[in-house]
């Protein structure tokens, strides 16, 4: 049985996409849950999250001296009081250096190495080099129409490299950052994902993204089920490309005695409609944000201490004085760790439901 899939997707950038990617894998992992966060985005910015300078530059500076391929690097990084015991990590490879005996016609995918993080969450690092797979996903998609195997190997990669990542860490979710374009890395990314969940900010350009995004996933969705149906060679898995709309988070909305300022206001009221519409494609009429069951969760901004947790190389929730989260940043912080846990319980009650009604309609 695979593993759940999840891809938090916005063709529009600065709506926090990867801050809520880091954060989910962080609390998800402190509930229990076993998570693989995998940075597809050829930025990287999820890997540098969770990486420091030092090993960011090992990592994508490194090649094995001839080709320029990369190899597999290992980090000794001093262990965090919430981290696995044993010291360093051990040696990992980048998502593009996995992908690299594909890419270049000499094998398939290669199994990944993933950095352990904390017991329960690992990455799997992202690569400036990724952005150099584009042209071949962008090529191979028509030639599934005309059952070219490796086309299918192609397309399907994403998938093959988190399938066999999650199954490394013994995962329970995967969680997939992208970045804010609609290229043919993000719907490769999206055909290997089951459900997809958008950060939103409440302006005209997260509404005007909503229409460009829901037509374009059932799109991508309808083309991947009839090239899926093609696939020549019976021994090679492919995903199901679900790309179920698991809801939307608001994210960075400023407030005054508890509601939204008006500017915010404004945008947050027509998101629940053109959801349904744009997304959903259903008609009739939408609740207020406040009572959409589509909103998973409305995050104010955390302005404050995301200095101080970029700094300390750990989520909002976690900072502790000695990070400089004194006074009113521990209460902020507490009611962060109040906002992610209850976000994070709702997403896996939502993946949960929609993977019991899909395998029903199986």
């Amino acid at each position: 049985m695979s593993v759940p899939v999840v891809t938090l997707f916005n063709n529009k950038g600065g709506v926090g996409k990867t801050s809520l990617v880091y954060h989910l894998a962080w609390m998800l992992g402190s509930l229990g849950v076993r998570v693989v966060a995998a940075d597809l985005d050829p930025q990287g910015n999820l890997t540098s999250a969770f990486l420091d300078e030092g090993e960011l530059e090992r990592l994508w500076a490194a090649d094995d001296g001839a080709s320029g391929t990369p190899s597999v690097f290992s980090f000794v990084r001093e262990p965090a009081p919430d981290s696995r015991a044993g010291g360093p990590l051990p040696e990992f490879r980048t998502a593009f250096a996995a992908l690299d005996p594909l890419i270049r016609g000499v094998g398939d995918v290669a199994r990944p190495t993933l950095a352990q993080v904390t017991d329960n969450v690992a990455l799997l690092p992202g690569d400036l080099r990724l952005s150099n797979f584009e042209d071949d996903l962008s090529s191979q998609w028509p030639d599934c129409l005309d059952g070219k195997e490796r086309a299918f190997r192609v397309i399907s990669a994403f998938w093959r490299l988190l399938m066999m990542s999650a199954a490394d860490a013994e995962a329970d979710v995967v969680l997939v950052d992208v970045g804010p374009n609609l290229g043919a890395i993000n719907r490769a990314a999206l055909v290997a994902s089951d459900h997809v969940l958008f950060p939103l900010a409440p302006d005209l350009f997260s509404v005007q993204g909503l229409q460009n995004l829901g037509p374009r996933l059932r799109r991508w969705h309808g083309e991947w089920a009839d090239r899926r149906a093609r696939n020549p060679a019976p021994d090679l898995p492919l995903p199901r490309g679900g790309m179920a709309p698991l809801g939307y988070v608001l994210t960075g909305h400023g407030e005054r005695a508890g509601r939204p300022v008006k500017a915010y206001r404004r945008w947050m009221l027509r998101i629940p409609a053109v959801y349904r519409t744009y997304v959903l494609g259903s008609d009739g009429e939408a609740p207020g944000v406040d009572d959409d069951p589509h909103c998973l969760a409305q995050l104010k901004h955390y302005r404050s201490l995301m200095p101080l947790a970029q700094e300390a190389h750990k989520p909002v929730f976690l900072l502790k004085p000695a990070d400089g989260a004194f006074g009113g940043h521990q209460r902020a912080v507490v009611t962060a760790r109040q906002d992610f846990a209850a976000l994070a319980r709702v997403l896996l009650s939502g993946i949960e439901e929609r993977t019991t009604r899909a395998g029903a309609e199986d």
